[in-house]
């Protein structure tokens, strides 16, 4: 039944995801941390959100921005790298505190920059990058960072989705050698991430469909309420095992 859970849950992300363009990473982690618990879940979902990536990519492929996709790739591996490897050293509750806090600045920090419409060059995309980098390589959620990136360079709709998906393969690739390298990504944490990556492909080919005709304003409002509470159920979580620690 949890395995069922899991791949129903990658489903439902992967044509969330698929249309507003970020959602799989901030969600899955409210179904696998109670069932996996809080150490494999960056793991899990870097391999799962790779395969993800591949079907939204090949689903998008007319769309992808192939320049800027080469610059935020060159941009944030570096850093990506460092935020992985800092990743491996925390423990149960730390990880918590991680991935919680992250689906929280990430709510926030979307409004922020849909309210005050932000723009930017390439230069500016290059350096954001830097910075989304250290973010996505040791927490999840942070596909909303990248994606107001792009659109603050002047991608829209189809592009956004596509040129991210393109770009994100690419990161979830080196986040995937941090941790094969650091050993944290065991069998449980593949065969786990597999399954979820095989139960996207239906819901990114769906949400290109979707992407056209669906109004994002309800379910974005609606994925921010979800994220929060499970964010904050993650915060509340790590602390009250560090108090009775």
């Amino acid at each position: 039944m949890q395995l069922l859970l899991i791949a129903i849950t990658g489903v439902l992300t992967s044509l969330v995801g698929g249309v507003a363009g970020y959602g799989t990473g901030a969600l899955m982690p409210l179904v696998l941390v109670p069932i996996v618990g809080p150490e494999p879940v960056v793991p899990i979902v870097a391999i799962s959100a790779t395969i993800t990536n591949v079907s939204r990519a090949l689903a998008f492929r007319h769309a992808i921005d192939w320049r800027r996709a080469a610059l935020v790739v060159a941009a944030c591996t570096p850093t990506c790298i460092l935020g992985a490897w800092g990743y491996t050293l925390l423990d149960g509750p730390g990880a918590l505190l991680l991935i919680g806090s992250m689906l929280l600045a990430a709510v926030a920090l979307r409004r922020l920059l849909a309210q005050r419409g932000f723009r930017c060059g390439d230069r500016g995309l290059a350096i954001g990058a830097v910075g989304w980098g250290l973010v996505v390589g040791g927490t999840t959620g942070a596909g909303v960072i990248v994606i107001s990136l792009l659109m603050a360079a002047g991608l829209t709709g189809a592009h956004v989705i596509a040129t991210d998906a393109a770009l994100s393969v690419v990161v979830g690739l080196v986040r995937l050698s941090v941790f094969g390298f650091a050993g944290i990504a065991t069998a449980k944490v593949i065969a786990v991430a597999l399954l979820i990556g095989a139960s996207t492909f239906p819901g990114a080919f769906l949400a290109r469909r979707l992407v056209a005709r669906l109004p994002l304003h309800v379910h974005t409002t609606m994925l921010d309420l979800v994220v929060v509470l499970g964010g904050m159920a993650m915060i509340v979580t790590a602390l009250r095992k560090l108090i009775s620690v």
